[in-house]
């Protein structure tokens, strides 16, 4: 067992950090009050092959691994989470759900600008009433001739303002072996976003509304049986989540450990404590599992697919690592911290998020406990017996 990176992943690595470091580092943090996307950097990440990595070379993508992903997507976001977000976006989640089920003609449409850095695509799951409890999802869809008809809403869809088309899970019947899902695009009629709206963590988010929506047959990316052939896709969106989480716990803590060098409080550096020390002893063993943790997953994934329990186990530990961490630097940093005038307390904002986003806590620890016993457990009441 070696945990030491090949040559090849190093370099990477290297190349990742040090384009984020000259081309991202100086605009990172801004993005959120200038209530802008960064587009200009997506530009700069598909013309350093930083899109498509796990996207098969003949789909115009990298034809890289997982774990190359997941290196360049750790790399960047610890020096620009905004741009973070275009790593995640053209290389994990949705745009792998369209490479994987999409027909050669949906893909040789949208995919270019995807991997060009000119647009996003997103994925349209939770909805109103169903989010954790996703197999009660109530968007329906039916075949009129050669188009579907799509009905329903999707809501906490983030960044769905800036996405030019969006994969849909829907139902094309009644039970849940009929659950499927369709691309949509931005122009589709039919269909609507709602109003713009800010999570805690200032990303923007909107609903996303079908009214009898109206696409091509063509669109359809899976027909049935959904959840048994997209969740293994949904793992790889999770791995994203993770990742991120861990970056961003990361790089709170490089930043108080800066900190704790340089302030000087009672004569001397806060390093010097030795409570500060046993907080940062704490910091640093969190981090460190939480990346063997993701790394094992991502190693160990068959077809860039990482197994159900092996990344619930890692989303469940990196999501409350990260935030862990953050938020005890944003305690080093004491009144620095708390200010917004300081990139911690959106580091902090930041990584609450993604213990909700892609599956709450809850819902890994119930996935890992089927991982455990090797049997589903339903989360809903029992049947009264006739």
């Amino acid at each position: 067992m070696n945990f030491q990176l090949t040559e090849e992943q190093r370099i990477l690595q290297e190349s990742a950090r040090r384009l984020a470091e000259d081309k991202f580092a100086p605009k990172a943090f801004t993005w959120e009050e200038k209530d802008e996307y960064p587009w200009e950097n997506a530009k700069v990440l598909a013309e350093n092959g930083f899109t498509g990595i796990t996207i098969a070379e003949e789909d115009g993508g990298q034809g890289g691994t997982l774990f190359d992903a997941v290196l360049v997507l750790e790399q960047i976001s610890q020096v620009c989470p905004h741009t973070g977000d275009v790593v995640q976006a053209t290389n994990f989640g949705a745009i792998r759900e369209l490479s994987l089920h999409g027909s050669k003609e949906l893909k040789s449409r949208f995919l270019p600008p995807l991997l060009r850095g000119e647009g996003i695509i997103t994925v349209g799951m939770s909805e109103p009433n169903a989010g954790s409890a996703a197999t009660d999802l109530r968007t329906r869809a039916r075949l009129e001739g050669d188009e579907v008809v799509v009905n329903g809403s999707k809501i906490f869809n983030s960044n769905a303002s800036h996405a030019i088309c969006y994969v849909v899970w829907v139902r094309f019947g009644e039970d849940v072996g009929s659950s499927g899902a369709v691309l949509v695009e931005r122009n589709a009629p039919g269909f609507s976003l709602g109003k713009v709206e800010r999570h805690m963590s200032g990303e923007p988010h909107c609903m996303l509304y079908f009214d009898d929506c109206r696409v091509p047959k063509g669109n359809i990316l899976v027909a049935e049986d959904g959840f048994r052939k997209l969740m293994p896709v949904f793992n790889v969106e999770r791995t994203g989540n993770a990742t991120r989480s861990l970056a961003l716990g990361q790089a709170a803590f490089d930043r108080a450990v800066k900190h704790a060098q340089e302030r000087i409080q009672f004569d001397r550096p806060l390093c010097e404590f030795q409570g500060i020390q046993w907080k940062f002893a704490d910091m640093k063993i969190k981090l460190d599992a939480a990346r063997l943790l993701l790394y094992r997953a991502v190693v160990n994934a068959v077809d860039g697919k990482p197994s159900a329990l092996e990344i619930s186990v890692a989303k469940a530990f990196c999501n409350q690592a990260g935030f862990d961490v953050a938020n005890e630097a944003m305690q080093i940093l004491g009144g620095y911290g708390y200010s917004r005038e300081f990139p911690i307390e959106y580091l902090v904002r930041r990584t609450r998020g993604w213990m909700i986003a892609g599956g709450t806590l809850e819902m890994m620890k119930n996935r890992i406990a089927e991982g455990i016993f090797k049997r589903r457990f339903s989360q809903r009441p029992p049947r009264p017996k006739k």
